[in-house]
C-alpha cells in the first residue's frame, strides 16, 4: 500500500511539474520566430493576404511571422505538414474555403479538415473578378458569354487547381452559361494569371488582389465581380447581375488554424495578434484596397470560425461532389 501511495504521489508530482512547464511555455510563447505555412505558391490572393497579416501580427506577438509557401496538389500538401507540425504553436496554417473546406470532399485526407485542427481566427472575404486576355473580342459580359457559347471546344480557363474557389466557381459558371470548357489547373492564381497576360489562355476567375492591377494597366480585361454589390475599389466594374449574367455569385474566405493539441493559451495569444492587427488602420487598409471585407469583431473568435467552418463543409461538400469534381 504505501508503494501504491509513493507511485501516486510520484505521478501528481510530475504532472503537476508537466502543467508548470506548459504554463511556463505559454507565458514565455513566442520566443522565436513562428512559420505560416501558405498552401499556395506565391503570387495569388491567399499568398498577398497571407502575408499582410503575417506582417500585422508582429508587433502583437513582439517575433517575426515567417510566410513558407508549401504549394502543391491545390493546397493539399501544405494543409497536411501543418496537420502533422508540432502542436506548440510555432507552425501555424493560412488558409482558406478551398483548402480548408472544398478539399475535404475531393481528396482522401487521413485527418479531419474540420476537427483535426485548432481554430484561431475567421479575418476576411472576397469576391472574384471575371476577366480575361486583352485581345479577347468580347466588349461585355453577355458577348463573352456568347464567345464562350460559340467557343466552347477550344476555350480555357485557368485555376488554381482542381477545387480551388477558382475551379469550383468555374464548374457553377459552367452550369449558369450551360457549357462546358477546358480548365487548366495551376499550382496559384499568380501563375495562372501569367499565361493569361501572355495568351495563353481565355479566361479566369481571380480576385482583385491578383488581377487589378492588370485590369487597370489594360493588361487584361474585366467583365464583371462575382457579388450582389459593387467593389469599391473598382467601383466601374458591375456585378453580374448588372452585366448579365444574373444569380451568379461567389466569395470566398481566409482563416488561421493550429495544429491540433495546440495549447490554449497560445491559441489565445494568436487570435489577439490577429484581432489587433485588424484593428491595425494599416493593416486593414491593405485588406480593404484588395477588396477585402473584413469579419466583425465577433466573428474573429476560434469558436466563431469553428462554427462558420462547419456550416460551409455542411453546405459544399453536397454540390461539389454532386458537380463529380474529382483529384486528377
Amino acid at each position: 500500500m504505501r508503494g501504491k501511495h509513493v507511485l501516486a504521489a510520484a505521478v501528481a508530482t510530475c504532472a503537476s511539474l508537466a502543467c508548470g512547464t506548459a504554463s511556463v511555455r505559454a507565458d514565455d510563447y513566442p520566443s522565436r520566430p513562428i512559420t505560416m505555412i501558405v498552401p499556395l505558391a506565391p503570387g495569388g490572393s491567399t499568398d498577398t493576404l497571407g502575408r499582410i497579416m503575417a506582417q500585422g501580427m508582429r508587433p502583437t506577438l513582439g517575433q517575426p511571422v515567417v510566410v513558407e509557401n508549401t504549394a502543391g496538389a491545390a493546397g493539399t500538401i501544405g494543409v497536411t505538414r501543418a496537420a502533422r507540425s508540432a502542436p506548440d504553436g510555432y507552425t501555424v496554417l493560412w488558409g482558406m474555403w478551398g483548402t480548408n473546406v472544398a478539399n475535404g470532399a475531393i481528396y482522401p485526407f487521413d485527418f479531419d479538415l474540420l476537427n483535426d485542427f485548432e481554430p484561431v481566427a475567421l479575418v476576411a472575404t472576397q469576391p472574384f473578378l471575371i476577366d480575361t486576355r486583352k485581345t479577347m473580342p468580347a466588349k461585355d459580359l453577355k458577348e463573352l458569354v456568347a464567345w464562350l457559347k460559340a467557343n466552347a471546344d477550344k476555350a480555357t480557363m485557368g485555376t488554381s487547381g482542381v477545387g480551388s474557389p477558382s475551379h469550383v466557381a468555374g464548374v457553377l459558371m459552367e452550369q449558369l452559361v450551360g457549357v462546358k470548357w477546358q480548365m487548366i489547373p495551376y499550382r496559384s492564381a499568380g501563375l495562372a494569371t501569367q499565361d493569361l497576360l501572355a495568351g495563353i489562355t481565355d479566361i479566369q476567375l481571380d480576385t482583385p488582389a491578383v488581377s487589378l492591377t492588370h485590369v487597370r494597366s489594360g493588361d487584361l480585361k474585366a467583365y464583371a465581380v462575382t457579388a450582389k454589390e459593387r467593389i469599391a475599389v473598382a467601383p466601374d466594374i458591375p456585378t453580374t447581375d448588372e452585366a448579365g449574367l444574373p444569380g451568379f455569385y461567389f466569395s470566398f474566405w481566409h482563416a488561421m488554424w493550429a495544429p491540433k493539441g495546440t495549447p490554449k493559451p497560445i491559441v489565445v495569444k494568436l487570435n489577439a495578434a490577429i484581432v489587433a492587427a485588424l484593428e491595425d488602420p494599416d493593416t486593414r487598409k491593405k485588406l480593404i484596397d484588395l477588396a477585402q471585407v473584413i469579419y466583425p469583431r465577433e466573428q474573429q473568435t476560434p469558436a466563431a470560425l469553428y462554427a462558420f467552418q462547419k456550416a460551409e463543409v455542411e453546405k459544399w461538400w453536397p454540390i461539389i461532389k454532386a458537380a463529380d469534381i474529382k483529384a486528377q
